[in-house]
Formats: C-alpha cells, structure tokens, sequence
C-alpha cells in the first residue's frame, strides 16, 4: 500500500502520515515537525514515530504495541526492493505494527527509526498534549450514537459437552443477559443450559463444520431474524451492540480482529475466531450463495472464512477493540486508549472479575501502569 501511495502521490508530496482513525491531528503543528527533517539535506528515506516503548516478551526486541503510533516515511527505495526479494519470515500478520517495525529494523541494517515526541500517545485534552502534533481523540468509544437494539443481534455460542460445566457457567453470569437471542451449539444436546446438537462433531481444532452449520441455522428461519449474527467461543467474554451502530447492516459487514495469511503473495485477511466473528445478514447470505464451503469439519474457520470472503471480493473490517488474549497479555497502557469489545481464554484468570472490571457497561478500563523512563531510552538505542 504504501508503494502504490507513494507512486500516487510522491510527485508532489514528500511525506506519507499512517494514521489511526482515533488520532486528532493539529496540521500546522504537524508541518512544523516534519519540516525539522528537511528532504533535500538527506538523501537516505527518513522514518518517524512515536516511541512510547512497552516491553513485549514474546520477541528479543522491545516495541509500542500502541495502535495510535503515527508512521510518517519517505518511499524507500531499500524497503521495495527487499520486499520484492526477500520472503518475509512468517506467512501469518498477527500483529502488523509491531511486524512492519521489526522488518523495517532489520536486526539492526535497516534505516534508523527516529522517535519524535511530538507524536502523542497522550489524550487530545490533556495538559500533557500542548505540545503535540498528533494525539488521542478524548472520546476512546467511538462516536457512532446509540447501540443497536437487542432484537438485532442474534449470538452464537461454540461449545462442547467438555466445557458444558466450566465455561458456559461463566457466559451465564456475565454476557448472557446482554442477549435477547442466544444459542449454544455443542456436540451434545443439554436441556439444562439448553444447548442445540448440530449434529457435527466435536474436532480439537478448526471447527469448520460448527461454524458454517451455524451460518446456515442463521438463515435458515428456524431462529428469529436479525441484522447481525455474533460467533463467540465459550471462552470469549464480549461487550455486546456498543460497537455495531458504525456500521451498516444492509451492507456486507465482517468485524472483529483481523489476521493476515500469505499477504505478501496474495493471500487474504480473516477476522480471528477468539475475539468474536460479526457478521451482517447481508455477509452471510453472500457468502452462503457463493458455495464456498470448509474442505473439512476440523479446517479452521477463522481462516476459511476468510478466504470465501476474499473470493466474493468482500473486505474484512478490522477492529483493535476486539482481543484474541486476556488483558494481561496487553500492555496497559495499550488498553487504557480503548473501551474494549472483547477478550478471550479464561486460562489462569478469573473470567467473571475480567468481565466486570473491563467489559461491564459502565464499567471503567483500569488506569496503565506507569511508563518505566529507562525503557524509552532503551528502545531509542534499540533503533
């Protein structure tokens, strides 16, 4: 994207500006910083950023997690050129900013980053922004009016008779009233929670055949009509509507937290099942109508999905608001900038505490943790 932005553009401009749709951007201030770094007295592509540094365990490399950095870059002759030799090292996109900082750094050969301080990771409002070019629009919710009413949403739970007793308990005492219609499908029909037999078997993995059983249920008028269908695991705790009132229903909506697969050679996007699937009526009538289908019961759907969608030429809509992980797998202060739609896996937490401390209405995501100072000088030697 940002070749063909740059072969669009780059005749007249000397700078691409990545930015979030919660930044709030003063433009003259902008144009003052990027002016400090003067085209014509250097001939090497100049990248810049806001470094607010967290540390990240799973890598050797320290990163901002924080989905509102700002990315400004000239093309960069080096970068096309690499891209177009040399495979990247992983087919899977999980996490892209943090992937395009570590493919651009290199292990250290690749042009430097330069942290700016002026690109903000602050809220718009707050004293501590007056200096900034770019910041936090003060409203983390976005300002899409009302949630859709509960008539509109129908809720599919995936489950088996293994979790019948652990982890449904805890959709009931969280989410489950937000629902005015909700089924859990399983392996095992339970008239005591009530679950639906779908008549396909449980699988380790994948889930395939569960997932498009349930797609055609959606339409098939034996469960009331709605606007939108919600696929969550038994294990996803999940904010219900809030988010659905910036879409269009009447269009071919797929929401939630977008993977990549082969990107780099053609591959596709896929909304990631842990987070929760959102899908309009209009998207699953498409999709059911196109005959794409799972090649077996045990593929993973996420990833099928995916690829139906991008053979009927339908975007998937990724939203930062939706979490594959717990929140202890996020950085605070990642969090703090959200009010976050989803989490997921109950693994070494109590899912019922998590659920009333970050996804409850008018519940109040926890303050971050304060920033390590030493850690920032780290990161800026890193790059």
């Amino acid at each position: 994207m940002r070749f063909t932005l740059s072969n669009t553009f780059g005749k007249n401009s000397s700078w691409l500006v990545f930015l979030e749709e919660e930044t709030h951007v003063k433009v003259a201030e902008l144009r003052k910083v990027l002016a400090k770094f003067d085209r014509r007295k250097d001939e090497e592509s100049t990248i810049i950023q806001s470094l607010t540094p967290l540390a990240e365990n799973t890598v050797g490399v320290q990163r901002n997690p924080d989905c509102q950095r700002r990315l400004g870059s000239e093309a960069s002759p080096w970068s096309r050129d690499r891209i177009q030799e040399e495979p990247l090292k992983s087919d899977f996109t999980i996490d892209l900013k943090h992937e395009v900082a570590l493919y651009i750094w290199d292990g250290g050969e690749g042009p430097r980053l330069t942290g700016v301080p002026e690109l903000c990771t602050e809220v718009q409002d707050s004293p501590r922004a007056r200096h900034c070019a770019t910041a936090l629009r003060s409203d983390r919710a976005p300002p899409c009016g009302e949630a859709v009413d509960k008539e509109d949403v129908f809720v599919a739970v995936k489950t088996c008779k293994k979790f019948h007793g652990d982890r449904v308990p805890v959709v009931k005492k969280t989410w489950e009233k937000e629902a005015s219609f909700l089924r859990y499908y399983s392996d095992h029909a339970d008239p005591s929670i009530p679950t639906v037999n779908l008549g396909v078997p449980n699988t380790e993995r994948g889930h395939c055949g569960k997932t498009f059983a349930i797609l055609n249920q959606f339409v098939s008028g034996g469960i009331p009509r709605t606007k939108w269908l919600i696929i969550v695991d038994d294990d996803t705790l999940i904010r219900l509507r809030a988010l659905l009132g910036c879409y269009d229903a009447s269009e071919a909506v797929c929401l939630g937290e977008r993977y990549g697969y082969g990107l780099s050679q053609g591959g596709y996007s896929y909304i990631t099942g842990g987070g929760g699937m959102v899908f309009s009526r209009e998207a699953v009538l498409r999709l059911l109508q196109s005959g794409c289908k799972c090649y077996s019961d045990d593929a993973p759907d996420d990833m099928v999905l995916g690829m139906c969608f991008n053979a009927l030429g339908l975007p998937v809509t990724h939203s930062p608001l939706f979490h594959q992980a717990r929140p202890e797998d996020y950085a605070r202060d990642y969090l703090s900038h959200q009010v976050p739609i989803s989490f997921h896996k109950h693994w070494n937490i109590d899912p019922v505490a998590v659920f009333n401390s970050w996804l409850r209405e008018g519940s109040e995501t926890p303050p971050p943790e304060p920033l390590d100072k030493t850690t920032k000088t780290e990161l800026a030697s890193v790059f």
